[in-house]
């Protein structure tokens, strides 16, 4: 099969309008021993130190394209802000972080998968008993943009950076392109920030 048909099929589905829904994830993902003790450090961190210029430039970016999904003032302001922060502390490309929530909840935190993961980055509901945590954290935006950065970044250095890859072990879909595919034309055509 020809490898570039996925990401042509999914730009075409951006174009035309066509909805594709978000492969399901499978439900050993997340399960790497190796993620409690990332989890369990992310948690525990310090709120972000805030540049106010990058907030104002990645605010003047992103605001306006994520007003269009969400109405709510306060619930944009504080998933622009915590993407910003985990992006900067773990050093993603913030916009990747934006197309992996556009892709997985469409900014709905209280969006739950077949598989049961919870919010907007799609957190495994079996992390609270984990870590300690209370089952409603997983929807609190803080918490869930935390725990789904910590997790995003594990994959990449697991897979070298190769965005395909890591995205596919984030979804548990490893082996398939639709899901990465679909994230990286999102990434490309809403959410890329330099």
């Amino acid at each position: 099969m020809n490898r570039c048909l996925p990401t042509l099929f999914a730009a075409f589905c951006l174009i035309t309008g066509l909805a594709l829904a978000p492969v399901a994830a499978q439900a050993n993902q997340q399960k790497d021993p190796a993620l409690g003790p990332l989890l369990e450090k992310a948690l525990s961190d310090g709120k972000c130190f805030d540049d106010k210029f990058d907030r104002a430039v990645w605010f003047a970016a992103m605001e306006p394209r994520l007003r269009r999904i969400i109405s709510n003032d306060t619930e944009r302001t504080l998933i622009l802000e915590q993407v910003q922060c985990e992006a900067k502390r773990l050093q993603l490309p913030p916009g990747l972080v934006m197309a992996v929530i556009d892709v997985e909840s469409r900014f709905n935190r209280w969006a739950t998968s077949s598989a049961g993961a919870v919010g907007l980055m799609q957190v495994m509901p079996f992390w609270p008993s984990k870590l300690g945590m209370q089952n409603h954290q997983l929807v609190e935006i803080p918490h869930n943009i935390r725990m789904g950065c910590t997790i995003l970044k594990y994959y990449l250095e697991n897979e070298h950076g190769d965005y395909a890859r890591a995205l596919a072990r984030y979804n548990g879909s490893l082996g398939r392109r639709n899901y990465s595919d679909l994230v990286l034309v999102r990434l490309a055509n809403n959410w890329q920030f330099k």
